[in-house]
């Protein structure tokens, strides 16, 4: 059974940082792109940053571009964000997703999705 855990959501100021982690598991997953997607109140869920299998080319959303940084490692099973320069607009409840081999940022794309941490940003 495939599990992800995000961790790492919280409450913080504006201009603060905050990393998240997923852990996987159930998955062999140095074969899996994974990906971070938001979800605000009342929005739908909207792609935040993904990286292939083997760890490069990672994609930014725009609005993120910048100021967070995905990366991942294998031997751990954890994909992480690092979220800097956070603004109000980042508030969200953030999930990861794994997708087999390649990273896209269609979020029916991805076959496996974690519970969500949120992650507050006040202003």
């Amino acid at each position: 059974q495939v599990q992800l855990v995000e961790s790492g959501g919280g409450l913080v100021q504006t201009g603060g940082s905050l990393r998240l982690s997923c852990a996987a598991s159930g998955l062999i997953f140095s074969s899996y792109a994974m990906g971070w997607f938001r979800q605000a109140p009342g929005k739908e869920r909207e792609f935040v940053s993904a990286i292939s299998w083997r760890g490069g080319s990672p994609d930014y959303a725009n609005s993120v571009k910048g100021r967070f940084a995905i990366s991942r490692d294998n031997a751990k099973n954890t994909v992480y964000l690092q979220m800097n320069s956070l603004k109000p607009e980042d508030t969200a409840v953030y999930y990861c997703a794994a997708r087999y081999r390649s990273a896209v940022r269609g979020r029916d794309e991805y076959e496996h999705w974690g519970q969500g941490t949120q992650v507050t940003v006040s202003s």
